[in-house]
């Protein structure tokens, strides 16, 4: 069925929750939502249900044994069909540390993969891509490639974004660079977000970035600075900007619950985008794998260096990130959600094509039970099997 009416419990609008009523769907766009059924329409019975905008992943390195660094557009594709199983249709494939030539391979398998997709083609949309590296400092390199570290080079940048094809939509780099202000306030003119990470910058070298054009901070308290009374950091600059935006990963192990708290406290939640920060093995079962060209270890629900120096990152699903921080009451459900939709959205500047069930927009939304757990995702008003 290609137009029909949604009826649910709760279903995630811009304005609020409504409770009850109708949701239309015409020819895989979203219609309009009505207190009454509309006439002659089917309904999808989604009664004690929540239906919400499907999820949008802003930080994420591939899925399901793919990478994005493998220079590899049916990989690609791979991750993205699997990843709308599970709730995300909209993600910004994520490269990492790596030479400038492999960086500029990467951004142009994935503007390959999004170039080629058939109007057949179920699966999660690519909204652009993010650049989390090569631009950081080698005190909290992390799982990042010590051997491709650089200062800030529009240069480079430019040599991506041609690859690309216009698709970066974010680009990150520790305050502390040389000549960190002057790529802020560059690229942030040419409508790509920065953001602050893998970074020991100190408050006033990040409040410097922030003044220069950052307006968001890498899974927030992993790889930075931390917070000190009397050296407030990194994370007390994301804090208390609050214009800005922190991304934090929620899967229960980069950071703890209560930091979480912490951070939403201080910023509001409006301002703080869930992401996974998952890695290409995401989705696989426990074992050795790569990831960003380092050997790393599929374990306990987290993937690690090879070697145990670091946490590499994340497995987890979006939608499991949002059940985190609902079951741990950090949050309302209405805001956990929010913070995986439309948060993350407007924090990529990509708030314009997802993150919110609007009219005329593809029907990309998802379907979860009264406790948060993912029941069904549609994409273009249709089921993803």
């Amino acid at each position: 069925m290609s137009t029909y009416a949604i009826k649910a419990e709760k279903l995630l609008l811009p304005a609020a929750v409504m409770r009850g009523g109708y949701l239309t769907v015409e020819d895989g766009k979203f219609g309009f939502w009505s207190a009454e059924a509309p006439e002659g329409l089917e309904v999808l019975d989604c009664s004690g249900k929540w239906v919400a905008p499907g999820l949008v992943d802003t930080h994420i390195h591939g899925f399901y044994n793919h990478a994005t660094t493998d220079c590899d557009p049916a990989g690609i594709d791979v991750s993205s069909r699997e990843l709308a199983r599970r709730g995300t249709t909209s993600w910004l494939p994520t490269t990492f540390t790596e030479s400038v030539e492999s960086i500029r391979a990467a951004c142009g398998a994935i503007a390959e993969a999004d170039e080629n997709r058939g109007e057949d083609f179920v699966g999660a949309h690519i909204q652009g891509i993010y650049l989390e590296g090569p631009f950081f400092t080698k005190e909290h390199v992390g799982a990042q490639n010590p051997a491709y570290l650089m200062d800030p080079s529009y240069e480079a940048f430019a040599s991506w974004q041609e690859a690309a094809g216009g698709r970066i939509r974010k680009s990150a780099l520790a305050a502390e660079c040389e000549g960190a202000p002057e790529y802020c306030a560059r690229v942030s003119a040419e409508g790509v977000v920065v953001c602050i990470g893998h970074t020991g910058a100190t408050f006033d070298e990040a409040m410097a970035a922030v003044n220069s054009g950052a307006t968001c901070f890498t899974h927030t308290y992993n790889g930075m600075r931390g917070l000190h009374h009397r050296q407030p950091g990194v994370v007390g600059c994301a804090m208390t900007t609050l214009a800005t935006y922190a991304e934090v990963i929620g899967d229960g192990i980069h950071v703890n619950p209560a930091s979480i708290k912490a951070l939403v406290d201080a910023k509001g939640w409006d301002h703080v985008a869930l992401i996974t920060d998952c890695l290409g093995p995401g989705g696989m079962p426990d074992g050795n794998y790569m990831s960003g060209g380092l050997p790393v270890v599929m374990r306990d629900g987290a993937c690690y260096l090879a070697d145990g120096s670091s946490l590499a990152g994340s497995i987890a699903t979006l939608a499991s990130v949002v059940k985190n921080v609902y079951d741990w009451q950090i949050v309302t459900a209405e805001q956990a959600l929010r913070m995986a939709t439309e948060v993350p959205a407007r924090s990529a500047g990509i708030d314009g094509a997802c993150g919110f069930i609007k009219p005329g927009r593809d029907a990309d939304y998802i379907v979860l039970d009264s406790e948060l757990n993912l029941e069904a995702t549609y994409m273009g008003g249709a089921l993803v099997e």
